[in-house]
């Protein structure tokens, strides 16, 4: 009789993934985050679900949520070796799809998904995050950083947001507003 062949136990390292760094990379993220906080915020870093309080003050409120990525604007960013200017673009266009609607930033979320953890990488693209979440006076309040060997070829990384803001429902903004007579205004973007 045969015996069946050993394996050895699975286990992140065996699959690619460094523990370590990801250790290195929450150490590095950690005072990013917490410098974004606002009042709304709950709960502290590291929590697996990101927790707000709804502002007080409100009649009607609507929650405004949206998602995005920077599409293309992440191969220059890799190229450059220059990362907080991706996470802060994110940002952006996370708040930009929201005040079309009226609403006012509360809350962000991002995800980076690496094929192999660069710590430093992690922080700059989350250092841009953190100055985009304070500008827009909305807190980070979560996210993911994964590293998937295999799916992503390094030095290439993927980068997504998630918002939610707040409008009084009378309040949204939207195209069933627009009149014959109103003046279009368009404001530069900062690139």
């Amino acid at each position: 009789m045969s015996q069946a062949p050993r394996h050895m136990p699975l286990d992140y390292r065996s699959a690619g993934v460094d523990i370590e760094a990801a250790d290195d990379a929450k150490h590095r993220l950690a005072t990013l985050v917490q410098s974004t906080m606002t009042a709304g915020a709950r709960g502290a870093f590291g929590g697996f679900g990101g927790m707000f309080r709804v502002p007080e003050g409100y009649k009607a409120p609507l929650l405004v949520a949206s998602a995005d990525g920077v599409g293309t604007k992440i191969k220059i960013a890799i190229e450059a070796g220059r990362h907080d200017t991706i996470g802060h673009c994110l940002v952006n266009h996370c708040t930009n799809d929201i005040l079309v609607q009226g609403a006012v930033p509360l809350y962000f979320l991002d995800y980076v998904a690496f094929g192999k953890l660069e710590p430093p990488v992690v922080e700059g693209v989350v250092a841009g995050v953190a100055a985009g979440c304070r500008e827009n006076a909305c807190a980070l309040i979560g996210g993911e950083t994964a590293e998937m060997p295999g799916v992503y070829t390094p030095p290439d990384y993927d980068l997504a947001g998630f918002i939610t803001g707040i409008v009084e429902e009378e309040a949204v903004l939207g195209s069933a507003r627009v009149q014959q007579g109103d003046v279009l205004v368009a404001l530069g973007g900062n690139g």
